[in-house]
């Protein structure tokens, strides 16, 4: 069966390869829905939905067997999703915030194929360390977090947090200790 990740997302490419996944990828024309207040069912949907467009497009062209992984990350901080940064001034807010407290990262996912569809959820909690002013600038011009939820990504290099309880792999973006039983059943 091949493998399909619904996703332009470098760290979720990389977190597939380093667990030696063989895949292609489909970059999903899904619309991500917002504006709830559940993050855990805001990440599903979203991770439903790129995976069911992406199947369906292969679907179409009559592809062979083959299973897509969809997954949506969302960086929650008191009853508030963050997402990615419309702009460098919406980051340093961002980072302010998240600075000293406590966040939830979670993961949707939804591996879906001809007789397959699984979907689960993952979430990990992070604590930042308080950020100065500088610290900040300087992780924004240095690594550019535009395209990450919540402003940042924990696999930069920069000494933005305390600790981690849950996955680092889900904080990245993809639980693989999740998907992974998922993929090795279905690649039998």
């Amino acid at each position: 069966m091949k493998i399909v990740l619904a996703s332009g997302s470098p760290r979720r490419k990389e977190i597939l390869n380093k667990f030696g996944y063989k895949f292609t990828v489909e970059k999903s024309g899904f619309t991500e829905c917002g504006g709830e207040s559940d993050p855990i069912s805001v990440a599903i949907k979203n991770a439903k939905g790129k995976a069911s467009d992406v199947f369906m497009r292969l679907k179409d062209k009559n592809e062979s067997d083959f299973a897509v992984i969809g997954a949506d990350t969302i960086v929650y901080l008191n009853g508030v999703i963050l997402g990615k940064p419309k702009d460098r001034l919406d980051a340093v807010n961002t980072l302010k915030n998240l600075s000293g407290n406590e966040h939830k990262v979670i993961t949707g996912f939804c591996v879906l194929g001809k007789n397959l569809c699984v979907v689960g959820v993952d979430e990990s909690t992070v604590k930042f360390n308080d950020l100065s002013e500088d610290l900040i600038n300087e992780y924004i011009d240095k690594c550019k977090p535009f395209d990450k939820a919540g402003s940042y990504g924990i696999q930069d290099g920069f000494p933005l947090t305390e600790s981690v309880s849950g996955s680092v792999y889900n904080v990245i973006g993809l639980p693989i200790e999740k998907l992974k039983p998922i993929l090795d059943l279905i690649l039998l």
